[in-house]
């Protein structure tokens, strides 16, 4: 599929280093948006990709052959922030008509509304689920975190915050993280309603916070800012480990960040549209591309893939070029 792309069995045996990343291209583009992409998300045990963007589309894609299977059009609420459930075709995403700030569950194998889920009254800027139930929680500039169970159109549970909310689920859905105003609150998902077990401090960042997310071992954590700042830490002890400048983003956009697979790297996009990744142990910059876009890209790695994926007004896979990859040429 994607140019120099390393076949499947070759993604399992290589090991990610800083070699692989540096010689990172794009493999494949797709060039047919009429507006900005505004989400996008990799369903965890399959191989698609779904997209949003603002020309009012919702895109599925399978990676390994490259290819869009489908495109459904939310003309009526349009669609900003969406994320998979664990159905491979099934789907949750949030309007951007500025009238009408529901959740919708959309199954793309036959474009029907299965539910939807009313409470916010102000835009959603941040949506996770849940891996272990049929949960997720979503985040909202009205100042409300809201808890679901995507079986029930009510919310099951609510949380005020005091600013512009981030939130994740941990890979095992056992725990989610709410961060706004310079501190990230960690709570149990059985027990949400006791208040954070943990608070941790980012360093005095109090800009808004855009994403906060854990590596898939849970062992370390990320948050990046309206400022421009990308930090790390430990998610254990709470200990800032480093902080990333990228050049701010504005109040519209959101500066988004992602762990490697295996939590080695970092990539992040920037206010300016550039792309950088950084080695998480050294906290050394191992790469950068440069971009002609002057927004932040939304940016995700393929699970358990060397492919990393940019959406700006394109969508573009970030794939090895082997020919860079001296100690890789000619071991096969």
């Amino acid at each position: 599929m994607l140019g120099g792309q390393i076949e499947r069995e070759d993604k399992v045996s290589m090991e990610l280093t800083e070699e692989i990343i540096q010689s990172m291209e794009v493999g494949m583009v797709f060039k047919d948006y009429n507006g900005r992409i505004s989400s996008m998300d990799f369903h965890k045990t399959s191989s698609y990709l779904v997209t949003a963007s603002d020309d009012e589309s919702i895109r599925l894609y399978d990676v390994p052959s490259g290819t869009c299977l489908k495109t459904i059009n939310s003309k009526k609420y349009g669609v900003d922030l969406v994320c998979f459930t664990c159905h491979q075709t099934t789907v949750i995403y949030s309007s951007k008509n500025g009238w009408d700030e529901s959740l919708r569950l959309l199954s793309l194998h036959d474009n029907k509304y299965l539910r939807y889920f009313k409470g916010h009254h102000d835009r959603v800027v941040s949506l996770s689920f849940s891996s272990r139930k049929e949960c997720f929680i979503s985040g909202s500039l009205d100042r409300t975190v809201l808890l679901w169970d995507q079986r029930i159109e009510k919310c099951q549970g609510l949380l005020r915050v005091q600013g512009r909310p981030a939130i994740s689920y941990d890979e095992q859905g056992l725990i989610f993280a709410i961060a706004f105003g310079g501190y990230i609150r960690l709570f149990d998902a059985r027990k949400y309603e006791k208040g954070p077990f943990d608070i941790f401090s980012v360093g005095g960042d109090t800009s808004d916070a855009n994403v906060v997310k854990f590596s898939n071992d849970g062992r370390l954590m990320l948050l990046t800012t309206m400022e421009g700042h990308v930090h790390v830490l430990d998610a254990f002890r709470g200990t800032l480990l480093s902080t990333h400048n990228v050049m701010p983003v504005s109040s519209g956009s959101t500066l988004e960040a992602s762990f490697s697979p295996e939590g080695m790297f970092i990539i992040s996009g920037s206010g300016d549209g550039s792309v950088y990744a950084w080695n998480v142990r050294t906290g050394k910059e191992v790469a950068s591309w440069m971009s002609a876009e002057s927004e932040p890209p939304v940016i995700k790695w393929a699970p358990g893939s060397l492919v990393f994926v940019t959406g700006s007004s394109e969508l573009s896979f970030f794939v090895p070029d082997l020919s860079k990859l001296g100690s890789y040429v000619g071991t096969k």
